[in-house]
Formats: C-alpha cells, structure tokens, sequence
C-alpha cells in the first residue's frame, strides 16, 4: 500500500527527528518528494497556476494557490482603483519579502494623513 505524506512524516517524527533535521531527511526521501510533486501538480493545475508563478510565490497550503487563482481572476477585471491596491495588496502577501509591500503601504497612509 502507498504511503501518504503524513505516514512518511510520521514515521520520521517517530524517530524523534525534528525541525531542520526532519526537514532535511524529508527532502532526502524520494518517495516524499515524488508525492509532494504529484500534489502539487495536482493543485497547479486544479488552480491554473504556472510552476514559474508557483516558483514566485509562497504556497504552502492549498488556500494559498486558491488566493492566487482569484488574485488572477480579479486581475483581469474592470476594478475600482481602491479594488485594485487591494488585490495588489493581497498577491504581495504571497511573496518571500511580503513585509516591504506592507511597509510602503503603511509609509504612503501615514504621509497621506500626516
């Protein structure tokens, strides 16, 4: 019988492996990596979602891809301008560095009241 990501991460924690040592050992075995990639091909594509857009963008769960997907979606749409900074927003949340997104949003609402 197959096993699931959760039985092979399972069976390491067993072991008593942890964080970066769990990390690493999950990243070694090949029967991990092959059911990873099959699920997030399965994701990709039940999404829309590109490997290269998969590459830019932190999608750790499947609601993060479904953000994205809508994030698309929206796009290609006829917003409002206040619309539009929001899903702009939104996708940079996505990003490895969302925090400086944050920030020039935060700076640009402070000069604008200041």
């Amino acid at each position: 019988m197959a096993k699931s990501l959760q039985q092979i991460e399972d069976y390491y924690l067993a072991k008593g492996l942890r964080g970066e040592e769990l990390r690493n050992v999950l990243e070694k075995d090949r029967e991990y990596q092959r059911l990873l990639q099959e699920r997030k091909s399965r994701i990709r594509n039940k999404y829309g979602i590109s490997e290269e857009e998969e590459k830019e963008y932190l999608l750790p769960n499947e609601e993060d891809y479904e953000i994205l997907s809508l994030v698309k979606l929206l796009e290609n749409k006829n917003l409002s301008n206040i619309d539009s900074q929001t899903v702009k927003l939104i996708k940079a949340q996505l990003l490895d560095d969302w925090r400086g997104s944050l920030l020039e949003k935060l700076k640009q609402l402070l000069q604008k009241y200041s």
